[in-house]
């Protein structure tokens, strides 16, 4: 897929689009890193609209004046031609500038599900400020938005086997570090023990886990709080890291820590990952994220019910945590066709039935 960030730099001089961000960080209590992909999913739109003769400018005038042009009657027909017209001039006719599919017409149906994502946000800015009119078109849960995104293509999460994570955790104790082996234990076994996004377990806090009970608390997507069990492993990793530290300071502040003393980001916990899962005689391009869905889906193999995964993956509805019941599906599928005694009929018995 394409990086979200190709043409942020074009654009950032929008003024609308700087009161926009500034919103953002103000009231959605959104991480950085979501802010900018926000950001940056608008410069195709922004594009589009300077390529048809309708730049959006400090008031959105131009775009004002095309909505209206037809009568106020008109405005929902003009706002559906308009999305129409923008999806097919994505997915057929922009130029993709970064990423696998650089040089390439045409994004892919997930960058531009992306990007519809991020536009309706922005509209919504813009009619509340009343420098656009309202229509059904953008507000929550549109069935004609609904109609007009293509849909995408579902994938099968990235996962690694029960004994493949299980080598990877143990990596660190096998590491000739012993100033980073203890660090990179605990946090291997927090991102596939707990299911963490990669941002979730840099933005840590010492005092977000509680050896005592037991738990780690964790702000995910939108500052949502959930609190998750540790497991044994994760629970004595975390106990000798933090036993090793030295100094009251390292009793409070970030949980994972640089050799400068600063906190862990989330590159570095991406490289982190890669390195043991390249010890571990895993693919190297594996990634935390990679963890966090094989988190879930071996909870679901191992009976979990699909509503407490959903609670400790954070996930705001239940349909994003349906696709792992689709690879659990596969892998009892699997073991069925392996174990049951008439799952397959002997190819004696085949060749006798032709």
């Amino acid at each position: 897929m394409e990086s979200p960030h190709a043409d942020q730099p074009r654009f950032e001089a929008q003024p609308l689009v700087t009161d926009y961000e500034r919103v953002l960080r103000s009231t959605r209590g959104l991480s950085d890193a979501t802010i900018r992909n926000y950001i940056a999913d608008l410069a195709p739109f922004l594009q589009y609209l300077g390529e048809q003769g309708c730049p959006l400018g400090a008031d959105a005038k131009e775009l004002r004046g095309f909505i209206h042009r037809n009568g106020d009657t008109n405005v929902s027909r003009e706002y559906r031609s308009l999305v129409r017209d923008y999806v097919a001039w994505l997915l057929e006719r922009r130029t993709v500038e970064s990423g696998r599919g650089a040089g390439s017409r045409g994004h892919s149906r997930a960058s531009v599900h992306r990007m519809l994502a991020s536009l309706r946000s922005f509209m919504r800015f813009l009619i509340e400020r009343r420098l656009l009119p309202d229509a059904p078109l953008w507000r929550p849960r549109s069935t004609l938005m609904g109609r007009l995104t293509p849909k995408l293509e579902r994938r099968l999460p990235d996962l690694v086997s029960v004994s493949e994570a299980a080598r990877l955790v143990e990596a660190p104790s096998r590491a000739g570090d012993p100033g980073s082996s203890l660090r990179d234990a605990a946090l291997l076994e927090l991102l596939y023990g707990c299911g963490l996004r990669v941002s979730e377990a840099a933005s840590l806090d010492r005092d977000n886990v509680s050896l005592e009970d037991g738990t780690v608390r964790i702000w995910g997507k939108g500052s949502k709080e959930r609190q998750t069990p540790l497991g044994s492993k994760a629970r004595n990793a975390l106990r000798a890291y933090l036993n090793a530290q030295d100094g009251p300071r390292d009793r409070t502040g970030p949980l994972f820590r640089n050799t400068r003393g600063e906190r862990l980001g989330a590159r570095s916990i991406q490289r982190i990952v890669r390195d043991y899962a390249k010890r571990s005689g895993l693919r190297e391009d594996l990634h935390p994220h990679t963890l966090r869905h094989s988190y879930a889906t071996h909870l679901l193999n191992g009976g979990a019910d699909l509503r407490i995964v959903q609670e400790l993956l954070g996930h705001s509805t239940p349909s994003a945590t349906q696709v792992y019941t689709h690879v659990s599906q596969q892998e009892a599928r699997r073991v069925y066709l392996a174990a049951h005694p008439l799952a397959q009929a002997p190819a004696a018995e085949h060749q006798d039935s032709e």
